[in-house]
């Protein structure tokens, strides 16, 4: 991340749970490559938050480096990104413990997804899942970003970054960036195949229900056919229409096409060829990724060249930071 450039910085992460979807790629990861050359970017895999979750360990390593691997094959580009891995880089945790200390207790209890985790993972409610926003806030102030891409659910952890870089510089001066929401021009909610009121996940126990980035032409066309639809002929983007208006957006998003632009192209048409155009749509759109992906993850000297790399220049963006913070709160520096 050259310190030359005046552009605005916009920093986001992504957990390494697995594959990416066509929801994580059409919502995300598709919109981070095409910000390289307007902003300066920082994208992590955020391998510190995934341990809220129980994990094991060379799974972990696994799903870590093929997610590094993944954001490569999606066009992200380690020249014009600051592109690395969270745990590479000890400052997120020490800019986490100080912030904790500016952080009320009652803002860390409102936030929803505490409260939604907890009721899936009953078993450990443990602190970190509770202070999790804390070391969020700690990703994004660390490099000073301007905007953050967010989502619905991450929403309110932003919000709270904002309320902790607030009070901080309060005290302080002006010590942090006050981050923005970035809302890309372009991207869509993409929701599960086999039930559209939910978001498309990989923990659908249904496998119809979502399409990896890594899914081959034959899965996922297959998949598209068997989408969830309703008894009505009419391709049309209305209400009462969820599993219609799904394949409307994920179709919209690829071609870049408006949703009337695609309403007309299919007008007369039956359900199933529209879905089979949408399945072909989607891997043609996929392919590249498929085969960059499998280029790069056999060629790990490469992938540790690029993390490596990644790291120490996000030392070096992060370190004054810290030392600024830790200046001001009145730590004696070494």
């Amino acid at each position: 991340m050259p310190v030359t450039e005046k552009k605005k910085v916009i920093l986001s992460g992504i957990q390494p749970t697995g594959v990416f979807t066509l929801g994580n790629y059409l919502g995300a990861v598709k919109n981070w490559a095409g910000l390289q050359d307007e902003f300066q970017c920082a994208y992590m895999i955020a391998d510190l938050h995934a341990i809220t979750v129980r994990q094991e360990p060379a799974e972990l390593r696994k799903r870590t480096l093929d997610a590094f691997a993944l954001l490569l094959a999606a066009g992200i580009d380690p020249q014009k990104s600051l592109t690395f891995i969270q745990s590479h880089v000890d400052l997120h945790a020490k800019l986490s413990w100080v912030l904790s200390c500016f952080t009320q207790f009652g803002e860390m209890s409102r936030m929803t997804q505490f409260k939604d985790k907890s009721q899936k993972h009953p078993d450990n409610v443990n602190v970190g899942l509770f202070t999790y926003p804390v070391l969020m806030a700690a990703d994004i102030l660390l490099y000073q970003a301007d905007f953050v891409p967010v989502g619905a659910d991450q929403k309110q952890h932003l919000e709270v970054t904002r309320d902790i870089a607030a009070r901080f510089n309060g005290i302080y001066g002006d010590v942090f960036t006050i981050p923005e929401p970035y809302i890309p021009k372009a991207g869509a909610r993409v929701m599960s195949l086999q039930d559209p009121t939910k978001k498309m996940s990989k923990s659908d126990t249904n496998p119809n229900g979502y399409i990896t980035i890594l899914d081959t032409k034959e899965q996922i066309i297959n998949k598209c056919k068997r989408a969830v639809t309703d008894s009505d002929r009419e391709v049309v983007y209305r209400e009462g229409k969820d599993g219609i208006n799904n394949l409307l957006n994920i179709y919209s998003s690829i071609t870049g096409k408006t949703i009337p632009e695609c309403e007309r192209e299919f007008e007369g048409k039956g359900y199933g060829e529209f879905k089979t155009a949408v399945g072909e749509t989607v891997a043609d759109e996929l392919r590249p990724i498929r085969e960059n992906f499998a280029r790069l993850r056999a060629d790990t000297a490469y992938l540790k060249e690029c993390y490596t790399a990644g790291a120490q220049m996000a030392y070096r963006a992060g370190r004054r930071t810290v030392e600024k913070v830790y200046k001001k709160v009145g730590f004696l520096l070494p």
